[in-house]
């Protein structure tokens, strides 16, 4: 098992570059500003932090991508969607795209596998094991949800895991969620490019709130309505609606409340994006408006105009993107105390986490308190893609160090039998 504080006689180690092979997911192209595509944005920023520190990057992707390190295309393009029937094409398309990235590993000069996908482990697992180069695999989704039982407990299991595959959490609160399914001891925190992020410098006091995420009942958009009509607000809800028919149904019971449904997603972003899209409909008489799935650039500023994010989750999210993104533009968070959000989130200083929401309506009184400073300066400290990339840096060092540690000590007890073996001696264990 890892210790993230490593050997101290094995500094030196720490200071080289290494060669980082990622095998991405395919639900969306790897790059800067995409709609929904929280995985895909993650390895972009791992991507992008990796390669600013010196390491190289290298990105088993979708020729549709952009990533900041080197480019291994394995298909064309990726799927397109997170919710998608697993259909013959799509599982043509994934064993092309996993076959091409294990050629790429199999050329002897990757010092780690970061993979974010646990089909993506098991298919490479036992060529690699042969290779002795280390898997790292970011837990991007809850324990409910993932897929990391059966078959797969041959290298995951936390009793027996394999010294080759480690599993990161991005949470503490996950952390705990997987304690008795996989070996992952070290948390590894989502990060941002926070300088790409524009600033208030004031809280935006009687502006409108803002939500935004999957629009799905885990996400609590319903609540966001009723949070907005107790408290006279204007509410912005922005968010994608999968193919899925829990989420349909959830929609349609929503339109009822929603005063106004404008796709702004089609206008682009330039430097009168304020005038000439937010403020027209900051100015019209409907409360509740949903403006659909937009883009990273387009969020960046519906964030930075907001009075506050609401965070109704009805679930235990275990990071939430948001709420980092948010803070990022000095935008304080109103968020229920589920899953990982008393990790992101100060109470008080960076926003509320309460406990219902009741408690979010009382909240809304007191935002304007919150410092846009102190919320920038949080997501600078604790969340930036900087601190990300050191940090699994470290990991990576830490599972190479120790991989050798192994090999050594396999190496002097293989010579230890052949030494009195060739003496004639009978070892006995």
């Amino acid at each position: 098992r890892c210790n993230m504080e490593g050997n101290k006689n094995m500094i030196s180690l720490k200071q080289e570059k290494l060669t980082v092979l990622h095998v991405a997911t395919l639900n969306q192209p790897i790059g800067p500003n995409l709609g929904y595509g929280p995985i895909e944005t993650v390895i972009h920023n791992i991507d992008k932090g990796l390669y600013a520190s010196g390491h190289r990057s290298i990105v088993a992707c979708s020729g549709d991508s952009r990533v900041f390190g080197e480019h291994h295309v394995t298909v064309d393009k990726c799927i397109g969607d997170y919710w998608s029937d697993n259909t013959t094409a799509k599982h043509t398309t994934m064993n092309m795209h996993l076959s091409n990235a294990l050629y790429r590993a199999r050329r002897g000069d990757i010092d780690i596998i970061h993979a974010h996908d646990a089909k993506a482990v098991e298919f490479m697992y036992d060529s690699v094991f042969r290779m002795q180069v280390p898997i790292v695999m970011t837990l991007h989704v809850s324990a409910e949800d993932s897929s990391l039982g059966g078959a797969y407990q041959r290298w995951a299991n936390h009793l027996l895991a394999s010294p080759l595959v480690y599993c990161t959490a991005i949470s503490e609160y996950q952390k705990r969620q997987y304690s008795e399914l996989v070996n992952a001891e070290n948390v590894v925190y989502h990060g941002i490019d926070v300088e790409e992020y524009p600033v208030k410098e004031v809280p935006d006091k009687g502006s409108y709130l803002f939500t935004i995420g999957r629009v799905t009942r885990d996400k609590g958009q319903d609540k966001a309505i009723e949070i907005a009509k107790k408290t006279g607000s204007k509410l912005i809800i922005a968010g994608c609606v999968q193919n899925k028919s829990a989420d349909r149904k959830f929609f349609t019971g929503l339109k009822n409340s929603i005063d106004l449904s404008v796709e702004i997603g089609k206008y682009p972003v330039d430097n009168d994006y304020f005038g000439r899209v937010i403020k027209p409909l900051l100015d019209s008489d409907k409360q509740i408006i949903y403006i659909g799935e937009i883009s990273s650039e387009h969020k960046k500023h519906w964030y930075r105009h907001a009075r506050a994010t609401l965070f109704p989750i009805q679930w235990g999210e275990p990071f939430g993107l948001v709420l980092v993104e948010s803070m990022a533009c000095g935008t304080p968070v109103v968020a229920l105390n589920r899953g990982a959000v008393p990790e992101i989130v100060v109470d008080g200083k960076t926003g509320f986490v309460v406990e219902s929401v009741d408690a979010m309506i009382e909240a809304i009184s007191r935002i304007d308190s919150i410092g846009p400073s102190d919320c920038k300066k949080h997501v600078q400290n604790h969340f930036s893609i900087t601190s990300m990339a050191y940090k699994y840096s470290e990991l990576y060092h830490q599972l190479i160090d120790n991989l050798k540690i192994a090999e050594s000590g396999s190496s002097l007890t293989d010579d230890y039998f052949d030494e009195t073996l060739h003496h004639g001696t009978i070892a006995t264990l």
